[in-house]
C-alpha cells in the first residue's frame, strides 16, 4: 500500500515533524516531503496529516520506538 519511503515519512509525521523537519531529516526537498505527506493521506482516504498519523498508530504501520 505504501512505498518505502513513505512509511519512512508516516513516522517522522507520527513523531510531530513538519514537512520542512521531515525534508531536512531524510535529504529531501520541503516540495517532497509534502508531496509524499499528501499521498499518504490520499491512500488512507483521510482529511489530513494528523488523522493520518492516528489510523498509522491504530494499525501499527509504524514503529514509533526508534
Amino acid at each position: 500500500m505504501l512505498t518505502q519511503r513513505e512509511l519512512e515519512v508516516l513516522t517522522l509525521v507520527c513523531k510531530g515533524l513538519t514537512n520542512l523537519e521531515i525534508a531536512e531529516e531524510l535529504c529531501i526537498s520541503s516540495h517532497t516531503a509534502k508531496a509524499h505527506v499528501c499521498s499518504i493521506i490520499r491512500k488512507f482516504g483521510v482529511d489530513n496529516r494528523t488523522l493520518a498519523a492516528c489510523y498509522a498508530v491504530k494499525n501499527n504501520l509504524v514503529n514509533l520506538d526508534d
